[in-house]
């Protein structure tokens, strides 16, 4: 069985609609993936939907598509992603953290855009963010970036980040978003699977993993298209000291390279990691 449980589609920052990562899914050869757009879960029902449909013109083996999410965090003045798997999307708790995460999205968009016209003398509006990405979906750095070299700001948007997507830049506004404690419990309490997102990217990781095991973590992303098989190897470990489960998936936003290689047939992660979620969760659903 070939799964991919870390996918972003156009309702946040990446480049596929639902629609074609199931399509791209197939061609794959996957058997079940996971979308897990940055706060939100609005791709889901597309996914689904456009799943079932696909199977029975076709008459091929339903995708299984599982609901994810990514929750943007801050804690100690670091970002941390907390991925969450199989959590009641009606949970009014959880609504109302994917409603506070898209309005902490928009101030801060407002802000940069208010500094990068006042300081700079680029003029992006907020009208042409909303159009870079799906409805409803969440705009983030990446769009804004995109938006400066769009109207000449930069030369790239690699550029764009190097000059004003970042703490350092003048006119860098940060997120005033949850925790990554609180991500975790709301995560938890709508019977969801809490798990450390690419570990690689936070400095502290390994003492953060244990401080959140009391918040209701259940897991750690030790497959990741950055991490490394030695990394792979030392945070599968710490995960399995600590009673944790192991996921993994490409963190796809594009069809390159940096930006994630397993849904286009490339380093697939072990069947394992898919039959360990699923009894997580059942043991999970037990014990609640």
């Amino acid at each position: 069985m070939k799964v991919d449980l870390h996918i972003h589609t156009i309702y946040s920052d990446g480049v596929f609609s639902p629609e074609k990562i199931v399509d791209t899914a197939i061609d794959a050869g996957l058997d079940a993936i996971a979308i897990t757009d940055h706060d939100n879960v609005l791709a889901y029902p597309i996914a689904v939907n456009y799943a079932k449909k696909l199977a029975k013109d076709t008459g091929q083996k339903e995708l299984e598509i599982l609901p994810g999410v990514e929750i943007n965090t801050i804690y100690q003045n670091a970002e941390i992603h907390i991925l969450g798997y199989f959590m009641d999307r009606t949970n009014s708790d959880f609504l109302s953290m994917l409603k506070s995460q898209q309005k902490a999205r928009v101030e801060q968009t407002e802000e940069i855009i208010h500094l990068l016209n006042k300081k700079e003398g680029i003029h992006i509006t907020m009208e042409k963010l909303e159009s870079l990405v799906a409805p409803g979906g969440s705009i983030g750095r990446p769009h804004i970036a995109k938006a400066i070299t769009m109207v000449g700001g930069t030369n790239s948007v690699t550029d764009a980040y190097n000059k004003y997507i970042h703490n350092d830049s003048g006119v860098y506004v940060q997120r005033k978003t949850i925790t990554p404690h609180e991500a975790i419990e709301i995560i938890y309490d709508a019977g969801g699977i809490p798990v450390f997102a690419h570990p690689f990217d936070v400095e502290n990781a390994e003492t953060l993993i244990k401080e959140f095991m009391h918040y209701g973590l259940r897991g750690v992303e030790a497959y990741h298209r950055k991490h490394s098989p030695a990394m792979v190897e030392y945070y599968s470990s710490i995960a399995e000291k600590s009673g944790l489960i192991i996921t993994g998936g490409s963190d796809f936003h594009a069809p390159n390279p940096n930006n994630g290689q397993i849904i286009m047939g490339k380093n697939f992660i072990p069947e394992w990691i898919y039959d360990k979620l699923i009894k997580e969760k059942k043991e999970l659903d037990l014990a609640r």
